[in-house]
């Protein structure tokens, strides 16, 4: 009996295609008995088109439903169930078949009565001999794969018929197997359809094969049903919904149980994997599918349909799975004919040689001048003075006062930390036996690191070997870099090592996510050490995102662990009402004395001009002109840069002269906001971060300028190091000749009397009295060892009253400065105060006077006794403290610090997993000018 055939074709906005479709049909060598046109839901041409064909029937059906839906419809409405040897032939909008194609199939079929499926050779429909895919399959887990893809048409596997499954475009199924098997699963709207289909057909005791003389166009799988395009992290969190709900609905006996029972945990770990591949779109999808599944209702009619289909065993079709072995190595081979055609496309650039290019030879050079200028503190326990403070003595101690948590300052009070407190918290881990010993290596260190991230990040605008290294000198001998490290002034050091490598990892965020998370750390960690610069930054990052749109959501992403970070501190300065105090510089307040912007513009973030004000007395020449001396030695830097602009390369000078003047103009802010007081003085921000990126900005147009001269370049380059050389020696020289306000310190700021105490009693306190120079007493209370760095809060600093707790010590201050009839030792009781410093004074004066009358005032109070001397000032003990109370830890940190560290862990975690590496360069004599992050996206198999 001759067979009969009902086409039935299914568009969804479809018009782009569905003219040649129609017309291919109607051209068929073997036409269908009937033709069934489906319209689901068309919002373009398709309703009208369709109507044209003249169809046997036309059906319309939702937009709800996928492909599976409507041809559903379609075989209920207009194929009878009762026909024998009736076929129904499934073709998609873009499925234009070859004249051969329905009677190839159809010859297929006849010769082989036990085939109910059949499916022919997709080729691409923009590219003819193409094979887009042909035959599916899958691993023991469950992933899909497709046997074919994106090949070259050589007729390889033309002798390859039996496969577990075909794709629904063009598939050619008998009418009475379909019926039985309940057509498309519901619950694969579009992905997996047709190879779920395949299984149960084959499950049920039939055949599946595919014909590959039968060629179909498509111009797209079914997950692009009523699609134009859909997103790499949609198709995969579709694919993997589909591969959850087919491994439900194939689980037997207790298995079932234990595959749901792990679909979250799955999903989690599953999404840890992703974030390592670099696939952060595909999280959500991990997740979601997860959670979907977990609670289908499809699950339980997919397994009854089955249970009620399935005549053979699982090991019918053991056969025609693949192993998932073979499964990773075909993505793998994707992914690398990805990446070798991004890298083919993309533009290269030669890279200097790090040991032949001068690169090491700078390092090694700033490494030797850099133990040689801080030999000081060779063998320091810790880096004292200027607004440097000691680190926590334990990690634990250095982690408890990140985020949120009790902080002892100020009185004590519980509340959000300052972001910095996190950056000392990793650095001092470092060092984790002793965490201020951390600081005395990053001293010691500070310049070949800043001269390694300087040399990297010139790379990326020079080809040629020598600017990167005079780019190197140039960014170790910094003059706001040296200023900031001899003032103590820790954020802005660290902002300067950091800013080349956070420009170098901006600028490859464009492609790389791995780059960009990594730009997020450093991100973090730099506006983390200095608040102010964080305006300059974003303003930065908005004209890079202007400059590569496409990369918009990689680059956006940068900011996100700086936000969460800063979030608390924020929310609780708008509270106060004192919302700019967020830019303020964390750690010790310290007075530098007014800066002028012409010092501002020679680099200098204090009125000594890196050392050059002073230069005078140091050689006994007192008609020395310094600043003239600084400005002649400045000058080939300047003209340099300047010069930049009308030399080749604009592309590269113009952007570094930008970021010079939003640098210089951020410094010139930055010296106008004022947020915290030390006694009658007070503090403005310190100006050296943005001059940092002023210097930034200078020496990456000196680099495209020195790139211009080519072989000229020798000279000015050599005349530019020497003379910026020469502008730092006061301030390298300076730590040698004691005239830095940093020193070697011992990692304590109570006197050692005290601090013997402390180690037994944390709890303990010392009430610090400093006269000062308008007559008045200043009063901080110190508990155990002393104020930390990690443990200092803006939110103490910036605040525009005193709170309750102060008051209340400046209460006691004053009773104790002078002659009164305040009860001490209930007074010293209720603060745990067991020592009394009245702290050194210089000079004359009304601080002198202050201090004396403090100290008459002290001796001659019966509840104290005196210590005597000590390095720090004169010491007074209360023996009469009870110390019951002094053993134990610091307060509760609050019910909020859960919730904030679980925050703040989830996104840098998160980060940390992005930043991690997971490919190497393929190509070392050339680079491209950004890396390539291109990556096929596909189902794990081995879960």
């Amino acid at each position: 009996m001759q067979p009969r055939v009902t086409a039935i074709l299914v568009a969804r906005n479809g018009a782009d295609f569905l003219e040649g479709t129609l017309a291919a049909l109607q051209g068929q060598t073997r036409r269908p008995d009937s033709i069934v046109l489906v319209d689901a839901g068309s919002s373009d041409a398709t309703p009208a088109l369709l109507a044209a064909a003249n169809p046997t029937q036309l059906v319309t059906v939702s937009s709800r439903g996928g492909f599976g839906a409507g041809v559903a419809q379609a075989v209920h409405v207009a194929v009878p169930q009762d026909t024998e040897d009736l076929w129904i032939w499934l073709l998609n909008s873009d499925n234009a078949p070859e004249p051969t194609a329905l009677a190839s199939l159809l010859a297929a079929v006849e010769i082989a009565p036990s085939v109910a499926v059949a499916g022919p050779k997709l080729m691409r429909a923009d590219e003819a001999d193409i094979i887009a895919r042909y035959g599916e399959s899958m691993t023991r887990y469950g992933a899909s794969v497709l046997l074919v893809e994106d090949e070259l048409d050589q007729a390889q596997y033309d002798s390859q018929s039996d496969l577990l499954g075909v794709a629904s475009a063009g598939m050619l199924v008998r009418r009475s197997v379909w019926g039985a098997l309940g057509g498309f699963d519901p619950g694969l709207p579009s992905m997996d359809a047709a190879l779920d289909f395949s299984i149960r057909a084959r499950l049920a005791g039939h055949r599946v094969i595919g014909v590959p003389a039968a060629r179909v166009a498509s111009a797209g799988g079914p997950e692009l049903f009523g699609r134009r395009s859909l997103s790499p992290s949609a198709a995969m969190r579709l694919r993997r919904r589909a591969q959850l709900h087919r491994r439900m609905v194939y689980s037997r006996g207790i298995m079932l149980l234990v595959n749901w029972l792990s679909l979250v945990p799955l999903a989690l770990l599953r999404s840890i994997m992703q974030l390592i591949r670099k696939q952060p779109g595909a999280v959500g999808g991990e997740l979601g599918s997860a959670f979907a599944t977990a609670f289908s209702g499809t699950v339980g009619p997919a397994r009854s349909n089955l249970r009620r289909t399935r005549k053979l065993g699982w090991a019918a079709i053991a056969p025609l799975r693949v192993s998932s072995s073979l499964a990773r190595e075909r993505r793998a081979g994707r992914s690398f004919a990805s990446d070798y055609e991004t890298d083919a496309d993309a533009p290269v650039r030669t890279r200097a040689s790090f040991i032949s290019g001068g690169g090491a030879g700078v390092v090694v050079l700033t490494a030797i001048v850099g133990v040689l200028a801080f030999s000081p503190l060779l063998g320091a326990a810790a880096v004292a003075g200027g607004a440097l403070l000691p680190l926590s003595p334990t990690v634990s101690g250095l982690w408890s006062h990140v985020g949120y948590g009790w902080h002892d300052v100020g009185g004590g009070f519980v509340g959000a930390s300052d972001p910095f407190s996190a950056v000392l918290a990793v650095l001092g881990s470092l060092t984790f036996w002793a965490p201020s010993f951390s600081i005395v290596l990053l001293y010691l260190a500070a310049l070949p690191i800043a001269a390694l991230g300087a040399w990297w990040c010139a790379t990326r605008i020079s080809e040629r070997a020598w600017p990167p290294a005079i780019a190197a000198l140039l960014w170790a001998f910094a003059p706001p870099f040296l200023s900031s490290m001899g003032s103590g002034h820790l954020g802005a050091v660290l902002v300067h090592i950091l800013l080349p490598w956070l420009v170098l990892a901006a600028i490859l965020a464009a492609r790389s996510w791995a780059a960009g998370a990594a730009a997020a750390l450093l991100f973090a960690a730099v506006a983390a050490s200095s608040p102010s610069i964080v305006p300059a930054l974003v303003v930065m990052l908005l004209a890079w995102i202007a400059a590569k749109p496409k990369a918009v959501i990689r680059l956006v992403g940068i900011v996100i662990p700086a936000a969460v970070l800063f979030a608390p501190l924020v929310i609780t300065q708008f509270a106060r009402g004192n919302p700019l105090a967020v830019f303020a510089d964390p750690g010790s307040p310290t007075p530098t004395g007014g800066v002028s912007t012409t010092q501002l513009l020679l680099g200098s973030p204090d009125s000594n001009l890196g050392g050059w004000s002073t230069i005078g007395d140091l050689f006994n020449v007192a008609a020395l002109p310094g600043p003239l001396v600084l400005t002649i030695l400045l000058a080939p830097l300047a003209i340099l840069a300047l010069a930049s602009a009308f030399l080749p390369g604009l592309l590269r000078s113009i952007p570094s002269l930008l970021v010079a003047l939003l640098g210089f103009v951020m410094a010139v802010v930055v010296i106008n906001f004022s947020f915290t007081a030390v006694g009658a003085d007070s503090v403005a921000l310190w100006p050296g971060a943005a001059l940092s990126l002023y210097w930034l900005g200078l020496v990456g147009a000196v680099v495209v300028a020195l790139d211009a001269f080519r072989r000229l370049a020798a000279l000015p380059a050599l005349v530019v190091a020497l003379a910026s050389t020469l502008a730092a020696a006061p301030l390298l020289t300076a730590p040698l000749a004691g005239n830095s306000h940093i020193a070697a310190g011992s990692g304590a700021l109570v006197p050692a009397y005290v601090n013997a105490q402390a180690t037994q009693y944390p709890q303990i306190g010392t009430l610090v009295l400093t006269a000062q120079k308008n007559g008045a007493l200043s009063a901080d209370l110190e508990r155990g060892t002393g104020a930390t760095l990690d443990g200092a809060s803006t939110l103490t600093a910036t605040q525009s009253s005193l709170s309750k707790a102060e008051l209340s010590t400046a209460t006691l201050a004053g009773n104790l400065a002078s002659r009164s009839g305040l009860d001490t030792p209930s007074a010293l009781n209720a603060k745990h105060i067991g020592f009394v410093l009245l702290a050194n004074t210089t000079g004359s004066g009304s601080a002198a006077d202050v201090h004396q009358r403090t100290e008459d005032a002290l001796d001659g109070n019966r509840a104290l006794t005196p210590v005597g001397d000590t390095s720090l000032g004169l010491l007074w003990r209360y023996a009469a403290l009870p110390t019951n109370d002094l053993k134990g830890a610091s307060p509760d940190g609050g019910t909020l610090r859960p919730f904030v560290l679980v925050g703040l862990g989830l996104v840098f975690f998160v980060t940390l997993l992005l930043a991690i590496p997971t490919t190497g360069r393929r190509r070392r004599s050339a680079v491209s000018s950004a890396p390539d992050t291109s990556a096929t996206l596909g189902e794990d198999d081995d879960d």
